[in-house]
């Protein structure tokens, strides 16, 4: 019985490090960010979190390895979701990943700066790659076969629907400054875009 508590104990205690090394990292950065900062933002002492990760390096590795699969897997859960059609994916995807990132604003620039720099690296291991063989671009080709959509590369609508919900969160500090918004009003912002872009994507599908 002792054993398990320890066990649960021990688990926990590697989760809140994760969780705060998530925090730090990405307002930070990995250069800036120090053990210490992790430490105290965890709410433990620095020789404890040195005895569960035995560097920044490693824990970096490990924090991003799982937030980045976590983002997209996420993705790719919704594209390759057979029961729904593309306009309901694309709800589905805009919905979710709106408020995921009304939570954790920060999180997008973090994910695409590290993928900048270590691409090959970062996209096998959480399997971007799955992206482009999904039930969604079969959708896609069928639809443009058909000529229901406009024919061209299946990407593009990719590109369009990532930077349609996720660019606003990356550029929010100029999008602030430019409009005169606060935190408030700017989420109220977001919120209507999330209504919103689905429709302006739908419209970017119709065949003119």
């Amino acid at each position: 019985m002792a054993k398990k508590k320890k066990e649960a104990l021990d688990f926990t205690t590697e989760e809140k490090i994760k969780h705060a090394a998530l925090k730090v990292f990405t307002k930070k950065g990995f250069a800036a960010a120090r053990t210490r900062d992790i430490s105290e933002e965890a709410g433990i002492n620095l020789a404890l979190l040195n005895y569960y990760f035995r560097s920044k390096e490693k824990l970096f590795d490990l924090v991003m390895a799982e937030t980045m699969q976590h983002f997209f897997m996420g993705i790719l859960k919704i594209l390759n979701d057979e029961s729904t059609s593309l306009d309901q994916k694309v709800e589905i995807f805009v919905s979710s990943y709106t408020e995921l990132l009304k939570q954790q604003p920060e999180l997008p620039l973090f994910i695409f700066h590290e993928l900048r720099l270590n691409p090959e690296k970062l996209a096998s291991k959480i399997g971007v790659g799955g992206v482009f063989k999904s039930h969604f671009f079969k959708q896609l080709q069928e639809e443009m076969e058909r000529g229901k959509i406009i024919n061209i590369h299946p990407l593009q609508y990719v590109i369009n629907m990532l930077g349609m919900t996720v660019f606003p969160f990356i550029a929010a500090p100029i999008l602030k400054s430019l409009s005169g918004l606060d935190t408030k009003g700017f989420g109220v912002l977001i919120d209507e875009r999330k209504a919103m872009v689905p429709k302006w994507f739908k419209a970017t599908l119709k065949v003119k």
